[in-house]
């Protein structure tokens, strides 16, 4: 019994040490071998899992870095392309000294019966309205001012996603190493129960109830070791690599409350903005564009009675009563300002639920951190009364089992909240906008 107590001392202290940093937490490489899982005299063909994903600690990748890394290879940087290149295009047409592309026409008339010849050149040339041009500007900083809270705000998603991912990798690690420790555990327990056995000091069921409970260790271990290939292949199809950060803990943000300074709030307004920019830019445009023509006519004869003469006239074309015809395009963006105006009052609910919630875990969290420590504390000094107990043969070695269950149980759940507690932070402040 003294061989038992010594196994069940270093599951206590395996399990025990206290969470000092992610450096430690992170060492989740293992290899070919321990993917394969360990063998005993149960069977030695047991099922290998040979799928692994791979994953490298970078000491000098920092959180801040790795978010920068995802976002250039993110596929929503295309479109932010897109709308800087928007902007300079608006930029560029609000800088023309002209509303529009000018036009020219050339003619030729002939008058055979008095031997006339006709020929006119004509230019024409549209001139901004009163206020377009001013608008057309408006709309061009109003254009660029979005293209960049846009690309803050996608940014800002891609931290969150990065976030949990790494968060998800810690926990299914802590719970992979939980698993490899038991199962470890129980292989050596079982050599001890089979020695028992063999003594006679134990009855053939309990061989059988250890090689059961051997078998149910090493089905957790696989499913825990999946979990985490599971975990690491999300990471990796996120951030496009296989290098994870040595340490990406983060601080609580001071904020207490959401505010406007959101970027997803201002992302959304700067949108609101442009539509509001384009719409004054289309109602400046009134009825039409206004032109300016001018030209040059030259008729020549070959009649004596005629003579040559050359002609300049200058023309203004003053559009009216076509009003009308540009309200269906300023209905339609009026749909799309109203439709951004409802998603901006919707998304605002819904960044209060989140950070309602992310401030509530946080909150207990907290508590259960207390609790599941102190349930540790009594798990472990339950177990230790319990193997006395087991080794005067006081209890069998079904209770045992159930209370050494608890006690890794417990011991679980400390370490789990250790990491929640960090992720529950990191996840606040992606609540309230706030970068790493």
């Amino acid at each position: 019994m003294f061989v038992l107590n010594i196994l069940n001392n270093q599951l206590l202290a395996s399990f025990s040490r206290p969470f000092v940093c992610l450096c430690s937490l992170l060492a989740f490489l293992p290899n070919t071998a321990g993917c394969q899982g360990a063998t005993s005299e149960i069977d030695v063909n047991f099922p290998k899992v040979g799928h692994l994903d791979p994953m490298v600690i970078d000491t000098s990748l920092t959180l801040a870095k790795l978010i920068d890394l995802t976002m250039q290879k993110y596929p929503d940087v295309t479109w932010l392309t897109a709308l800087e290149e928007e902007a300079v295009a608006l930029a560029d047409r609000s800088q023309s000294w002209t509303a529009g592309a000018s036009q020219t026409t050339i003619g030729y008339q002939s008058i055979s019966t008095f031997k006339l010849n006709y020929g006119t050149a004509n230019v024409q040339v549209p001139l901004w309205n009163l206020g377009q041009r001013d608008a057309q500007k408006n709309l061009a900083n109003k254009a660029e001012a979005s293209a960049g809270s846009q690309t803050t705000r996608v940014k800002l998603s891609v931290a969150g996603l990065v976030r949990a991912t790494l968060w998800d990798v810690a926990l299914a690690n802590i719970r992979y190493e939980q698993a490899k420790a038991e199962l470890s555990v129980y292989e050596k327990l079982l050599v001890t129960i089979k020695r028992r056995v063999a003594a006679g000091d134990l009855p053939r069921a309990d061989d059988l109830l250890a090689q059961t409970e051997l078998l149910q260790k090493r089905s957790a271990y696989t499913l825990a070791e999946a979990e985490l290939m599971h975990a690491r292949k999300r990471y990796s199809s996120i951030t496009q690599t296989n290098k994870i950060p040595s340490s990406f803990e983060e601080s609580l943000a001071p904020i207490k409350e959401l505010t406007q300074n959101h970027p997803s709030l201002i992302a959304l307004n700067s949108q609101i903005d442009v539509k509001q920019a384009e719409l004054s830019a289309i109602k400046s445009i009134g009825s039409g564009q206004t032109n300016v023509i001018a030209g040059l006519l030259s008729d020549e004869g070959h009649d004596y009675r005629s003579n040559k003469a050359e002609f300049f006239n200058v023309g203004v074309i003053v559009p009216f009563g076509g009003s009308a015809h540009i309200q269906p395009q300023i209905a339609a963006i009026n749909v799309e300002l109203n439709k951004l105006i409802a998603e901006r009052e919707q998304l605002y609910r819904d960044l209060e639920q989140v950070h309602h919630e992310a401030e509530h875990n946080l909150e207990v969290n907290k508590v259960e951190l207390d609790n599941a420590n102190e349930q540790r504390k009594v798990s472990e000094q339950l177990l230790s009364m319990t193997e006395l107990a087991f080794s005067v043969g006081e209890i069998d070695l079904m209770d045992l089992l159930k209370i050494q269950s608890r006690t890794q149980q417990a011991i679980l759940t400390a370490r789990e909240r250790v990491v929640m507690m960090q992720r529950d932070k990191a996840l606040y402040n992606q609540a309230v906008g706030i970068m790493p």
